[in-house]
Formats: C-alpha cells, sequence, structure tokens
C-alpha cells in the first residue's frame, strides 16, 4: 500500500467467499482466506477429476490430528470412508457444477484513499491482497499442505485481471491486467462530484452504514474485477472508500442575505439567519464558524447544530434599536471551516429594523380659524388638516374624524374626508344655520390616543347672490389645469373671464390674486371680458406650476374666488452641465488594467428624457481611456508609463437625450505620478581611464556619468566605490572619481574597481558599472645598477687577455616602461696606466679590452660608468666604478684595497651614448595623445614580461656561478648589499682568450 490508501483492515484486505459444503472432516482454511468473525471456512474448487480421486481416499482431508490434534475414536474420518461410494456418484453427476460453485467465489476487498491524488497513485495489488499465486510456489505448497498436489502445468497458467464494466467507477481507476495493481487514473477523484444524490448508484454508493470499517460520511467506488483464467475464476467486489479533504470554501448560497428585526426586540433576542453557508465538505472540513465584520456594538452571532450536524447562524440583539434612529445596518458575514488551513466565504448581511406602532400622530398647530359666507356653494373646501406619524407602513396610516363633541348639525353641514382631511361644505347654508362652528377634528392612529386640532368656522350671512366668474380657456386644460409650454412667447394668452352680477344691481370689478408672471386686463372694447396672458417667459426649471385666483367683487364687498392651475411644460432648453469645467485628476504609474480614475457627474436642470446625460470623449482622447456613456466612469485599458508621457489632456463631452440634443465640454486632465520603476543607467557599463602616475591626491581622474528616469526623489542618484574604497572616492553630485593617494604605476599598473548608483526610491534600484583606471607610466625611475653592487669590487685582468675579449659587464634595471625603461650604458671618467684601454657597449653594457696590454699598462684601472635612460623631457642616471687590476697576481690584497678607498680623481666626460634610438618626444608633441597613451601602454606590458624574463635569467645565471667550480674564478662580487666586500676572500680571477 502507498501512503494515502489504506486498507479495510489493519492486517490484510476483507476476504468474502463462497463454500460448498463437506461431508466428513472439516477442510484445513486455505491460506488464502481470512476468517472474520463468525465466517464459515471456505473450501478450495478442484477440478472434478481430482475431487473425485479425493474422495475416493487418494487425498484425504487432514484429521483433526493432522492440525495438531490427538486423533478421537469414531472420528468422522472413518464415516467419511463409509460414504465414499456415495458420495463418488453424486459428484460423478455434479461435477461441473461442482467446480463452477467452488471456483466462482465472490470475493469482497476494501480500500481507502484521499480525494484529489494525482494520476498513478497506488491504490493496492489484488493479487497479493487475494494472496493469488504469482509463480504458483504459494498455492502449490498450499494444495500440499491440504492434502493433494496440484498439477505443475498449473503454476505456469498467468493470472488476468479484468473490469466487469466500464461505468463510471472504471472512469477513475486503471487496472494493470498483468499484475493486479490497482492505479488512480488521469480523472481526478472529487469526492463531492461523486457522492451526490445524482451520481449515486450501481458504481457509486454514498454509505450510512454502521459498519466499523466505513464511517457515516463513508463514499464508496464500487468496481467488480474478473479473474481469469477458469481455473482461478473468481469475481471480486472491490470497494473504495474515497475520504474528504479540505478542498471547498464555504460559499453561501445568496451574495446578499436580508433580514428583519423589530425596533422593539428585547435584548438577547435570537433570529436564525435562513440561508446559511454550505461547504461540500464533510465533517471539521464543513463550517464550523460564523463571525460578523461590524456587529456595530448591538449585535453578535451564535451558532446551533441539530441532530443530522447542520449548523445555522443565529443573530442575536445585545442592545437596543430605534427604527426611527436608523433603519437598516449592513455588514459581512464570515463562514469559516474547520480544515487546516481554514478557507472561508462571506456574504453582504443586510439587517433590517422593522418598524412598530412607537409613535402617534400630532398635529403642527392646535387651531384653525376659517370664515365663510353664507352665499357659498356646496362643495367649498372650507379647510384641510394634516397630522404627521414618524412610523411608517401601515403604523403611519392616519385617519381623521369629528370628536363626539361636535353637534350633528355641524357633522352635516360640514364633510370631513377621513383620509385627506378635507373638509367642505356639504349643504347650503341658510339662515337658520348658527354663524359659528368649532369642529374638533381627531387624528386617530393604530393603538394610539387621538390629535386633536380646532377648526373654528365663521359663516358671514348675505341677502344677495354673488357675482358670477366664467371662464373661457384658450390653452390647453383639463380638469381645471392650463398646460403652457416653457418656451412660449411673451404675452401668451390663456383665457377670457367674462364678470356679470346676478342681481343685475350692483358694479362688479376683477382682478388677478396669486404670484406669477400672469396678467389680467380688461379686454375693449367688451364690458365685463377679462383676458389672462402671460408676462414674463415661463421657466420650468424655476417653477413648474403656479396657482392664481381670478377675484370678482361688487361694491357691497362680497367676492368670488376662481382658482386656476397654470401647469408649466418642460422643453429641452438646457444644455448639461458639468460640476467642473477642468477636471484634474492623478494616478500613478504602472497602474492596473481597467484602473478606475473619476466618475464624471453631469447635470441637466431639463425633466424626463431631455434630462437623461450620456458621456462621451473627445477625439483627442488616446484610445485606452475609456468613459462609460451612461454612468460616467472615466478608466485606463493599460498601464500608464511616465517616463513615455507624464501629462495627458482631452475633453469629454456630456450629451442629453432632447430633441435637438444639447451638449457641454469639459477638459480632462491627468498626471502621471511617478514610481520607482527605473533603475540608474550609466552611459557605458564599462569605462576605462588613463592616468599618469603619481598623479596628486583627490585629482580628477574621470567623470561618470549616470541617469535616471525618474524624477523627484526617485530620480536622485548616489555614487559609491563597492571596492578599493579606500583608495578611490567619487563625488556623488558630479559622479567625480578621485584618488585619495598619489599611484604609483611601478606599485601596480592598473585597478579594476566598480561603482554603484542607488536612487532615492523606496525601495531604492542601483546598478552598477565597471571602472578600469589604467596608470600610465612617467620617468620616476632612475636605473637601478645591479652589477656590480659595489664601488669597492675589484676584478684581476690578466696582461695576457687578447684585445676583443669581454673582461665584464655592467647590469641594471629601470622600473618605468616604455623609453622611461630603455637604458644606455657610457663611461664618463677614466683613470688607469693607460684609461682608452677598456670600452663599453652602451646596449648591453658589455665591457671589453680593445688594445693589448703592454708591461708598462699594469696597474689599477677606474671606469666611471653612467647608466642612463630615455625618459622624456628629463632622463635620468645612475653612476657605478668598475676597478679592473691588470696584473699576474694579486700578491698585495691590502695595497689594492687602500688604492680603492682613496676618492679617484677623475675627469667626468660628458659624453652621450651612442644608441640607435631616436627620440619621439617631438612627434609626441605633433601626434594625438590618445594613440601615444595605447603605445606606451602596449609597450609598458612589453617591458614588464621582458624585465621579468631578464630577472629570472640573471637568477639562473648566477645560480650556476655560485655552483661552478671553476678554478680560475679569484673574486666574487656578492649580490646582497648587506654582505661586508672587505671580508670576502679574494683570488685573482685569469680571462684567457676562449
Amino acid at each position: 500500500m502507498r501512503p494515502g490508501a489504506s486498507r479495510a483492515s489493519s492486517a490484510e484486505p476483507l476476504l468474502l467467499l463462497p463454500f460448498l459444503p463437506w461431508h466428513g472432516d472439516p477442510p484445513r482454511p486455505h491460506l488464502g482466506m481470512r476468517r472474520r468473525g463468525n465466517e464459515t471456512p471456505r473450501r478450495r474448487c478442484l477440478p472434478p477429476a481430482l475431487a473425485s480421486r479425493r474422495l475416493l481416499g487418494k487425498r484425504h482431508p487432514v484429521a483433526p490430528a493432522a492440525m495438531g490434534q490427538p486423533p478421537s475414536p469414531g472420528s468422522s474420518t472413518t464415516a467419511g470412508q463409509r460414504n465414499l461410494p456415495n458420495l463418488l456418484i453424486f459428484l460423478l453427476f455434479l461435477g461441473p457444477f461442482n467446480c463452477f460453485a467452488s471456483y466462482s467465489r465472490a470475493t469482497e476487498l476494501f480500500y481507502s484513499i484521499n480525494e484529489g491524488l494525482p494520476a498513478g497513485f497506488l491504490i493496492g495489488n489484488l493479487a497479493q491482497d487475494l494472496q493469488l499465486p504469482g509463480a504458483a510456489e504459494k498455492e502449490r505448497e498450499t494444495a500440499v499442505e491440504g492434502g493433494w498436489q496440484q498439477p505443475e502445468q498449473w503454476g505456469k497458467i498467468p493470472l488476468s485481471f479484468n473490469l466487469a464494466s466500464q461505468g463510471l467507477g472504471g472512469q477513475y481507476v486503471n487496472l494493470n491486467n498483468r499484475t493486479g495493481e490497482l492505479y488512480t487514473s488521469a480523472q481526478e477523484i472529487d469526492r463531492e462530484t461523486l457522492c451526490t444524490e445524482d451520481n449515486v448508484g450501481s458504481s457509486l454508493v454514498a454509505s450510512s452504514s454502521s459498519s466499523p470499517l466505513l464511517s457515516s460520511e463513508s463514499c464508496l467506488l464500487l468496481l467488480d474485477v474478473l479473474v481469469l483464467p477458469q481455473e482461478y475464476f473468481r469475481l471480486v467486489k472491490v470497494k473504495i472508500a474515497i475520504h474528504d479533504i479540505n478542498d471547498n470554501a464555504p460559499c453561501f448560497p445568496m451574495p446578499q442575505i436580508r433580514l428583519f428585526v423589530p425596533e422593539n426586540s428585547p435584548i438577547n433576542t435570537r433570529l436564525a439567519i435562513e440561508h446559511p453557508a454550505v461547504d461540500p465538505d464533510m465533517g471539521t472540513n464543513g463550517v464550523q464558524i460564523y463571525q460578523l465584520q461590524d456587529d456595530y456594538g448591538v449585535f453578535t452571532l451564535d451558532v446551533e447544530e441539530n441532530e443530522s450536524g447542520e449548523r445555522t447562524p443565529y443573530l442575536i440583539v445585545m442592545g437596543a434599536l430605534d427604527r426611527e434612529a436608523r433603519d437598516e445596518y449592513v455588514t459581512l458575514i464570515t463562514a469559516e471551516d474547520g480544515g487546516v488551513p481554514p478557507l472561508v466565504g462571506t456574504a453582504t448581511l443586510t439587517i433590517g429594523i422593522s418598524d412598530i406602532n412607537d409613535n402617534c400622530p400630532q398635529f403642527n398647530e392646535t387651531q384653525i380659524n376659517v370664515t365663510v359666507f353664507g352665499n357659498s356653494s356646496i362643495g367649498l373646501d372650507i379647510a384641510s388638516v394634516h397630522a404627521v406619524d414618524v412610523d411608517e407602513g401601515i403604523n403611519a396610516e392616519i385617519t381623521y374624524s369629528y370628536s363626539q363633541k361636535v353637534a350633528q348639525s355641524s357633522r352635516t353641514l360640514f364633510h370631513l374626508d377621513e383620509s385627506t382631511g378635507t373638509i367642505k361644505l356639504s349643504k347650503r347654508i341658510n339662515g337658520d344655520t348658527p354663524r359659528l362652528h368649532r369642529l374638533s377634528v381627531l387624528a386617530n392612529g393604530p393603538g394610539c390616543i387621538p390629535a386633536v386640532i380646532t377648526v373654528s368656522v365663521s359663516i358671514i350671512k348675505v341677502m344677495m347672490r354673488p357675482p358670477e366668474v366664467i371662464p373661457r380657456f384658450i390653452a390647453n386644460e383639463a380638469e381645471g389645469v392650463v398646460y403652457l409650454r416653457e418656451l412660449e412667447p411673451v404675452n401668451t394668452p390663456i383665457a377670457f373671464f367674462t364678470i356679470k352680477d346676478p342681481d343685475e344691481k350692483y358694479k362688479v370689478d376683477c382682478y388677478l390674486d396669486g404670484d406669477g408672471p400672469f396678467r389680467l386686463s380688461p379686454y375693449k372694447p367688451y364690458h365685463n371680458e377679462y383676458l389672462l396672458e402671460t408676462t414674463k417667459p415661463l421657466d420650468y426649471e424655476t417653477q413648474q406650476l403656479y396657482e392664481i385666483s381670478v377675484v370678482a367683487w361688487n361694491t357691497e364687498g362680497f367676492h368670488v374666488n376662481k382658482i386656476v392651475k397654470v401647469q408649466v411644460l418642460d422643453d429641452n432648453d438646457n444644455s448639461p452641465v458639468f460640476s467642473q469645467s477642468l477636471i484634474e485628476l492623478t494616478i500613478e504609474e504602472n497602474n492596473a488594467p481597467h484602473a478606475f480614475l473619476t466618475k464624471l457627474y453631469a447635470t441637466d436642470a431639463d425633466s424626463g428624457e431631455r434630462g437623461q446625460v450620456s458621456y462621451f470623449l473627445g477625439p483627442e482622447a488616446p484610445s485606452y481611456f475609456s468613459l462609460d456613456k451612461d454612468t460616467g466612469v472615466l478608466t485606463v485599458s493599460t498601464q500608464l508609463d511616465r517616463e513615455e508621457r507624464e501629462k495627458y489632456r482631452y475633453t469629454v463631452k456630456a450629451v442629453d437625450s432632447g430633441m435637438p440634443p444639447r451638449e457641454s465640454i469639459a477638459t480632462v486632465t491627468i498626471l502621471v505620478l511617478d514610481k520607482n520603476d527605473n533603475s540608474p543607467r550609466f552611459i557605458n557599463k564599462d569605462f576605462s581611464f588613463f592616468v599618469p602616475e603619481n598623479f596628486p591626491g583627490f585629482g580628477e581622474i574621470g567623470v561618470l556619468s549616470v541617469t535616471d528616469a525618474d524624477i523627484g526623489q526617485n530620480g536622485w542618484v548616489a555614487l559609491s566605490v563597492v571596492n578599493g574604497s579606500d583608495i578611490f572616492v567619487i563625488d556623488t553630485g558630479k559622479g567625480v572619481l578621485r584618488a585619495k593617494v598619489s599611484l604609483d604605476r611601478e606599485q601596480q599598473s592598473s585597478y579594476t574597481i566598480w561603482v554603484e548608483a542607488v536612487d532615492g526610491g523606496d525601495p531604492a534600484l542601483s546598478s552598477t558599472a565597471k571602472i578600469t583606471i589604467l596608470l600610465l607610466d612617467i620617468n620616476d625611475n632612475p636605473p637601478l645598477v645591479l652589477f656590480p653592487q659595489s664601488n669597492m669590487s675589484y676584478l684581476l685582468v690578466l696582461p695576457s687577455t687578447l684585445p676583443g675579449s669581454p673582461i665584464t659587464e655592467v647590469y641594471a634595471v629601470d622600473n618605468d616602461t616604455g623609453m622611461n625603461a630603455v637604458i644606455a650604458y657610457s663611461i664618463i671618467g677614466r683613470r688607469g696606466p693607460r684609461p682608452d684601454s677598456f670600452k663599453i657597449d652602451p646596449k648591453t653594457g658589455n665591457i671589453t679590452l680593445e688594445e693589448s696590454l703592454m708591461q708598462n699598462d699594469y696597474g689599477l684601472y677606474r671606469l666611471l660608468v653612467k647608466v642612463s635612460d630615455h625618459g622624456y623631457p628629463e632622463p635620468l642616471h645612475s653612476t657605478v666604478m668598475v676597478n679592473l687590476f691588470v696584473n699576474d697576481t694579486v700578491s698585495n690584497e691590502s695595497y689594492i684595497e687602500s688604492l680603492l678607498r682613496k676618492e679617484p680623481d677623475i675627469n667626468i666626460e660628458e659624453k652621450e651614448p651612442q644608441i640607435s634610438i631616436e627620440p619621439t618626444h617631438k612627434r609626441v608633441e605633433v601626434a594625438s595623445c590618445m594613440p601615444t597613451l595605447v603605445a606606451l601602454s602596449i609597450i609598458s606590458l612589453g617591458s614588464i614580461t621582458l624585465v621579468t624574463g631578464m630577472g629570472i635569467y640573471i637568477c639562473l645565471r648566477k645560480g650556476r656561478k655560485y655552483h661552478t667550480d671553476d678554478e680560475h674564478l679569484e673574486v666574487q662580487i656578492p649580490l646582497n648589499a648587506r654582505i661586508d666586500l672587505h671580508m670576502l676572500e679574494k683570488k685573482p680571477v685569469e680571462i684567457s682568450n676562449i
């Protein structure tokens, strides 16, 4: 087994096999069978011939004694032998059925795996778990122990495993037909998908069994496997339990949950949330915890679990509620499962506070006084009362009624509308009608004490008929309302009014009462005819409804009002207006795609479709800006780069839906703010500077140019030397590279440093550049004479030395390079019997004998050799004294040493050595500096190589001199200056012509 799969039993898979009754001794259990509880032992299936032979006594079942128990008298073995003839006839007849019954065994295997396992995961091996023979060795052993021998050819028959049907279960597993290994297939096993009610069928079952092998939440995958060939045929029932993992987050069935709580709910009131979260996972992986993001200090959550394990969240009221103070609370409810790590799901919980009747109707005033003429017409509005209830719905319904104190005569004369509170004259006023009526009106609310207002009606009795006002409308009129468009011109006629006295005894005048751009004037030449017309343009946006009265009164003081309502109709006379004509926006660069910029808002004072505004981008707006036509939301669909473009400016239009449409324009400016998204950049990745050696400290070596495309703090760049900071320093502001100390090429010819540029962003970005500093040689080192090392040393020269023979050499080196390291040798001073007998090679420094030595040439020769370089502009030189003693032998060394100690009287010969080297400084003056510097650098590197080779050669040569036993060597010149030359034993050196 592999991790993630477990068998039904801690030892082996559970096997359930059919059995055939045995009429004899109880057979020994087969090794491939396992008893569970009260299972009856099964017997092995044999071919009919073998079964007959076995029953005939060729192979008897193992008696209890063979199993380690003592045989008992009259055991079943004897009885079985007596019944063999009868059984033989029975088995010969039932031979084929016996084999079929015994070989067609049904077996069950249980496996347990987690859902979501990858393809190729080993679930189990059927051959091993069923203990079927691989090479038939175990079966052969079992057969021998059972009392019969298996035929030899049985062990050579391969086993074959096949799924009985390719149902739903076969999609999730792969069976190796040869080995019996069962693997997961590429189709991932999802427990929540498999074990739904729709999928439960022949291949799947959601078990609620109480079996100890399965939990109450088990999901089983059922497979039927056929084992072949016929000799081993059996039907294996494979049950695979799919265990749940936490692969699903809790999910609320509705993203918006609404719950209503009465405002008078006491503390600790519990209300169930009817739409709890659903988690397809089981057990602890299901929903465990509910939480509120904001409880407002008045709510909390509790969870109750029923007998089936379902958890329901309950909202608990923890504080007092008042709908009139706040009628709604909106928060997030979070459901969390018990997985590791836990998964969560959220939904919006809206808690509405439902109203209760905790407020009663109230009047704003306690009394209304009204005067009515006795000749008023029926239906005249006397007064209108209005009460207010701050509750809502049915709790705010108000009905009006008269108090019981109101007389029945007053109730009959004045009708009260119980819904609107309007009091109207319901019958004519006669002479017997009282002149004063006090009407007590009650405002009734559900479960409330009525509010009371008193309406005092005074009746003025008249003995004549009032004037009559007869309107004739010119403009459109319906039910007493005149309709005029706001674009109607001035002096638009509205109506004619005819004024007359029914008694034809009194003069009647007429005037207009009310505010508005209207005028009522006599229409001449007719008598008592008046024209109502406009005096100014009407504006729907300023006022939509006017209510004016045409008042007619006679000389006795009686008057009549005719109310006229004028409704102004809207026209598309207003363009949309932006809240700002210039909209300035900012956004950081590298924004997310479809980033929100702003919401444009334009208003149109017109009504209806004429006031509906649509938004459009101007033609100069880039294509990656988009403007929602309806909402005015301005977004950018791509990332903006400040370094590419820092500012955008374009127009937007607001267009209404009138005919023709009207529009207005605003300007949008977008400033892209900088982010630190650009590293500092050097102009070159590699810088090379040529500096003459001995350059003064803190002198300017070179300038490093670095840029940063960002601005502000993000574009501020600081330079620093990463390595070599103890020698070099860089000016952060100017980028000037300096050396703290003077540089000596002879110590180090070049320097390689790294300079880092760091910007001021957060986090900071950086880049580096490689700086190579090449030191140019100057002639600051005179030649160094290595041989001879002392002015006190001497060399014995035999008089027999032939002319042209080399006597000795002067060897010097120069640490400079190029022309500064080219050395010339010359003799600038001589002393001796015949001073011109010796000459020196100006290139090699070899001293040779020019002429043959005579008897009078014996003695000490002192040659002052000048070793000079060819440096520019001033060559440097060193001098060394070469002492040659011409004699056959050295008989008195002390005498020679005394001569050497004396200061030689030598005339200096100012004679330049003759070396065929053309001076180059004149060309340098004409030629360009850069080729010269490159040439000098190449010469310097070549000189260093030459000097190194010469040093090795000298060391090897000196080594040979020290280790060669030369019998003619009389004097050795030490190279170590610390050795006292006077302590050395000096012997004459014989120079012969070789």
